[in-house]
C-alpha cells in the first residue's frame, strides 16, 4: 500500500513535469555533493569548514531579503541567482545538522512535502473541494496541530522571533484575530490609533523617559500595522514602498541641486522643500503606482 502522505498521491503531479523533477532531483544531489565537498574536514574550504548555524544564520536572513528585493525589481535574472544563493543556505544547514546526526537534506525535503500534502487534502486527499473560507480553516488546523505536536502551546506560539518587527506584528495579529481579537472595523483601528497618539503626546508633554517614548512609539507602530491588515495591506510591503519612493524622490531633489552647482549642505530646507514638491508633481505616474504584475 502506498504511504498516504506521499505527494505522489491523486492527480497532483502530472506526467509532463517528471522530466523536469528528474532534472531539479539531479541538479540538488550536485549541489548537496558540492556542500559535502566544501565542508569536508580535510580538503574542504576552511572557511566553509568553521561555520556553524550561529555565522551562517544571518547570511540566511540576508538571502532571503535579496529574494524579496529581486521580486520589488521584477528582475526575473537576479531573481534566480539570488534563489539559488537562498537554496544554498538550507543546504548549508542541512549538511551542518547531517554532520551532527540530527537530519539531512533528505530528511528536510520530505518533511516539507509531507506538510504540504498534509495541509492540502482538498488536492491530494479524499477531502471534499471547500471554499476558500474552510480551506483556511483547515489549514490554521492542521498548523495548530503541527504546533501541539512540537509542544508549542498558545495561539500565539511559534512566531519567530527573528522575523522583521512589521511582520512579526502582523502575524501575531492575525493569529490573535483569528480567535476573534480584533477590531470591528477599520474606524474602530483608527479610534486606537487616535488614542495612541495621544498617549504619546502626553508622554512627550511630561517628559517622560525614553523607555516610555519608545513604547508609546511602539505601540503606535503596532495599531499602524492592524490598520493595514485590516486593509488586507502587508506592512512590510508597504513600508519598502514608501522608502524606495523616498529614495527616489530625495535623490531628485539631490539631482537638481548638484546640476546648478548646489549641495544638501548648502541648500536652504525652503529651497529643498520646493524641489521636493517639483519633483513629486513631475513624477509618471508609473512610478507612483507600480505594476504588481
Amino acid at each position: 500500500m502506498s504511504d498516504p502522505s506521499s505527494p505522489n498521491r491523486g492527480s497532483a503531479i502530472r506526467e509532463p513535469a517528471q522530466s523536469a523533477d528528474h532534472a531539479a532531483g539531479i541538479a540538488f544531489a550536485h549541489l548537496v555533493a558540492v556542500m559535502r565537498r566544501l565542508r569536508d574536514p580535510e580538503t574542504g574550504c576552511p572557511w566553509d569548514r568553521t561555520q556553524t548555524f550561529d555565522t551562517i544564520a544571518p547570511y540566511t536572513l540576508e538571502e532571503a531579503f535579496e529574494v524579496a528585493d529581486a521580486i520589488a525589481r521584477r528582475d526575473w535574472e537576479a531573481l534566480k541567482d539570488e534563489l539559488g544563493d537562498l537554496l544554498l543556505q538550507v543546504v548549508y544547514h542541512a549538511r551542518l545538522a547531517e554532520e551532527r546526526g540530527l537530519f539531512d537534506c533528505a530528511a528536510v525535503a520530505v518533511a516539507i512535502a509531507n506538510k504540504m500534502v498534509r495541509r492540502h487534502p482538498h488536492v491530494f486527499g479524499e477531502a471534499e473541494d471547500r471554499d476558500r473560507g474552510g480551506r483556511i480553516a483547515d489549514w490554521e488546523q492542521h498548523k495548530a496541530e503541527e504546533r501541539a505536536a512540537r509542544a508549542l502551546s498558545g495561539v500565539l506560539a511559534g512566531v519567530p522571533l527573528a522575523l522583521p518587527a512589521l511582520t512579526r506584528a502582523l502575524k501575531l495579529s492575525k493569529r490573535a484575530a483569528r480567535v476573534g481579537f480584533d477590531w470591528q472595523n477599520v474606524e474602530a483601528v483608527f479610534e486606537k490609533l487616535a488614542e495612541e497618539t495621544e498617549e504619546l503626546k502626553h508622554a512627550l508633554a511630561t517628559s517622560a523617559s525614553c523607555d516610555r517614548l519608545a513604547e508609546e512609539v511602539g505601540d503606535i507602530l503596532f495599531v499602524l500595522v492592524n490598520l493595514a491588515r485590516k486593509l488586507d495591506l502587508d506592512p512590510e510591503a508597504c513600508l519598502r514602498a514608501s522608502n524606495a519612493k523616498f529614495e527616489r524622490r530625495f535623490s531628485a531633489v539631490e539631482q537638481v541641486l548638484a546640476k546648478e552647482g548646489k549641495t544638501l549642505q548648502g541648500a536652504s530646507l525652503e529651497e529643498m522643500e520646493r524641489l521636493w514638491t517639483e519633483v513629486k508633481r513631475l513624477e509618471p505616474l508609473c512610478t507612483r503606482s507600480p505594476d504588481p504584475a
